[in-house]
């Protein structure tokens, strides 16, 4: 089958357990009386559990996995398919694995940590509290369990053990299976040959024998041993089978043999086994449709132990929806906690959308490809200046963001990669002066009280030159700046910088002073106390400043922009349809019918063309002239003679070539006649050759001659009651012989 998916036993399994809808044995107790073939039950869309365990095996010994049907009895929630008790395998969280951090080893002159001030007696008692809360929560824990042990036990199964069941069986060896399993098909998971789902086997079977199970199943499946060659342990049915039988000894063999002769003595064995019959089934075919559409309806919802889980066939939903995974605080599923949908074929990207009823919080997951570059965001409210996080695929972005931080009083992004190596920065906004209706970033932007930005290390710079943390307090009219510390120091260089606006006493304003630059230097030097080097510094940093003012500006209009195209994109929920399906694609398939129409058009003229053998003298008409009786006569007349004219050529080019034909080989044989006695026996066999081939050549072109000759009266009487039949001609033509 041309589906990769179905080549590994997971996602097999799965497909089986999504296409098809269960149906309860009729009876319990007892196998079904008949089973259904693999082809019938994929026309069907529905089986019991034996139909399940069929297409299964089959499709794993088609996958090339050493699989088999079992036969054998099944707790109550596996013949149910009741998976109310058991835990949802998407709410399961991977364990995080946590890396050890290499300590640095400790450096000679290191400066000593500050003693540790805090009272031991408070840590012992949090400590004590901590502890005591846990026991609660877990003696909480272990009564919430025994409750709902005694309610399991209330309704305990009283067909415990004896309910029927089929399943899968995969044994380790072919495709690189270490270990044997079992597979439910109802559910597609996997359990191991020792679970407590599966009480007992009764037989086993393939498309190569069938096996019954001979061993004691007092305790389940724990003790069985799936050695098929064993035929004590496993009674095979029919010849054939390729498990190898467990090796026995000589002396044993001989005893098993003296055995036989005296029982049998006088008694003609009779061989009662048989083949294995072939298959008449046909072979399993799943067409594309089917294959996307997958659950009967193009919807199933099973439930699990406080979760709910619904998929959908892709393109069902018209906002894309295929998958919903909903989890519950209680056991009725009542209280809703959270919910996870999944969704495929957006033209936003949007691929996951988290959703906390509790705290109302929103997190969206998208994939790459959208049109800012956004991967993940997360809110409570799709109101601009609400708390948010937003984070982008930095590669993807020409500013290098990676993640941006929204309260209504901050806004703090993250960077990386950047050319002037800005790391963070953090916007504190004031409240607005203006009151107006509609506030927004772009008609009344919040006032900027402080802008603070952190830089990557330089290297191309001296540390003490390199900021990496400058601070604008916008309001304060000061500029703080913190630059790298070097290597093998602990402190690093500062310097602040204040913007007066004052005047001196002869009423010029102020541009620069010693007061106005406050520096505290790890290692002072002589151009950084100047006047003039402070100046210039102080003017970057105000344009820089403006720079920065207006790059949060910006960011806040990016927000709006990014909010206003979220809300578009889903209020249209546009899918995307790919060029290869024409089914969906209304321009594909509109340009492909346009195609094959224009295509089918010109072929049908071609033949036209081909078959018209009034065409070239139709053609000598003026456009859209009407025949007469006259013209209908001139045209059949030089039909006609043009016809016998190309017979009378392609005679004379038969005879022309005959004649030369001849012509050369009197000359080769006048040639032979010449120099016979000097030929060689080699010039002998060369001349017969061609004599031979010539004369071939000849009597071909002789019969062609005469054929021709007999056939071309035929054809051009053939002709000539054509064109007399002709729907063009035969209105004129009709009285005349």
């Amino acid at each position: 089958m041309p589906y990769p998916e179905l080549y590994n036993w997971d996602s097999c399994a799965q497909f089986v357990a999504d296409f098809l809808s269960m149906v309860p044995l009729s009876d319990p107790l007892q196998p079904p009386s008949h089973l259904s073939s693999s082809t019938t039950v994929i026309k069907c869309q529905k089986g019991n559990c034996f139909d399940f365990s069929t297409l299964l095996c089959s499709m794993l010994l088609g996958a090339g996995y050493d699989a088999y049907c079992v036969n054998g009895y099944g707790s109550q929630d596996l013949c149910h398919m009741d998976l109310t008790r058991e835990v949802c395998p998407l709410t399961v969280k991977p364990k995080e694995i946590v890396q050890e951090k290499e300590m640095a080893p400790p450096k000679k002159y290191s400066v000593k940590p500050p003693r540790d001030l805090s009272s031991r007696f408070e840590k012992e008692q949090e400590m004590k509290k901590q502890e005591g809360i846990r026991a609660e929560e877990e003696r909480q824990l272990r009564k919430e369990e025994v409750r709902l042990q005694e309610v399991e036990n209330a309704n305990s199964d009283p067909l415990h053990g004896l309910r029927v069941h089929c399943w899968v069986l995969v044994l380790s060896g072919k495709r690189e299976v270490p270990e044997s399993f079992f597979i439910d098909p109802f559910t597609a998971r996997s359990y191991s040959t020792q679970d407590d789902h599966f009480l007992g086997i009764e037989s086993l079977w393939n498309h190569k024998n069938y096996w019954v199970n001979m061993q004691d199943c007092w305790n389940c499946c724990k003790d069985l041993v799936f050695d098929l060659g064993d035929p004590v342990r496993w009674e095979y049915l029919l010849l054939g089978t390729d498990k190898p039988y467990l090796s026995v000894t000589e002396e044993d063999d001989s005893d098993l043999n003296d055995e036989d002769d005296e029982d049998n003595l006088g008694k003609e064995e009779e061989d009662k086994s048989f083949d294995m019959p072939h298959s008449w089934v046909e072979q399993i075919e799943i067409s594309p449709e089917a294959f996307e559409t997958r659950c009967p309806n193009g919807k199933k919802v099973i439930h699990y132990k406080r979760a709910k889980l619904e998929k959908w066939t892709p393109y069902l939903n018209s906002n894309g929806l295929v998958c919903r995974l909903s989890t519950y605080r209680d056991l009725e599923c009542t209280q809703t906690l959270e919910i996870k949908e999944w969704y495929q074929n957006r033209e936003d990207m949007l691929e996951l959308k988290h959703i906390n009823e509790i705290t109302g919080l929103v997190i969206d997951y998208f994939k790459p490809g959208h049109p800012q570059a956004l991967r993940v965001h997360s809110y409570t409210s799709m109101q601009p200046e609400t708390d948010r996080i937003m984070e982008f695929y930095e590669k993807a972005r020409v500013d290098g963001l990676i993640k941006r931080e929204e309260t209504p009083k901050t806004m703090t992004e993250y960077y990386q990669g950047r050319a002037d190596f800005l790391s963070y920065r953090h916007v504190n906004f004031g409240p607005r002066v203006k009151k107006l209706a509609l506030n927004s970033a772009e008609s009344n932007p919040r006032p900027m009280v402080k802008i603070t930005e952190r830089f990557f290390r330089n290297p191309a710079k001296p540390a003490d030159e390199d900021v990496a943390e400058r601070a604008f307090l916008i309001l304060e009219e000061r500029i703080q700046l913190r630059y790298h510390c070097r290597e093998d120091y602990i402190t690093a260089s500062k310097r602040e910088f204040l913007q007066r606006t004052d005047v001196d006493s002869k009423g010029n304003k102020i541009i620069m002073t010693p007061d106005m630059c406050i520096s505290f230097e790890v290692e002072p030097m002589e151009y950084t106390k100047k006047l003039l080097y402070q100046y210039e510094a102080m003017m970057q940093l105000k344009n820089e400043e403006k720079l920065s003012r207006h790059q949060a500006w910006e960011s806040e209009l990016e927000v709006l922009e990014i909010l206003k195209l979220l809300e578009e994109e889903e209020a249209a929920h546009t899918l995307t349809i790919s060029i290869y399906d024409t089914k969906r694609n209304e321009k594909s398939r509109e340009h492909r019918e346009a195609m094959e129409r224009v295509m089918h058009e010109e072929h049908m003229r071609q033949v036209e063309a081909q078959l018209d053998y009034l065409a070239p003298f139709l053609a000598q008409l003026l456009p859209g002239e009407k025949l007469t009786r006259g013209q209908a006569m001139r045209l059949k007349d030089e039909c006609l003679s043009d016809f016998k004219q190309r017979l009378i050529d392609k005679a004379n080019l038969i005879q022309a070539r005959f004649e030369k034909e001849t012509q050369e080989l009197q000359k080769k044989q006048q040639w032979y006649q010449e120099n016979q006695v000097t030929l060689t026996a080699e010039d002998e066999d060369l001349y017969l050759s061609y004599c031979s081939q010539a004369m071939f050549r000849i009597r071909i072109l002789e019969q062609r001659l005469n054929r021709h000759k007999e056939l071309a009266p035929l054809k051009y009487l053939a002709l000539e009651e054509k064109l007399h039949k002709d729907p063009r001609l035969v209105e004129f033509l009709r009285g005349y012989v």
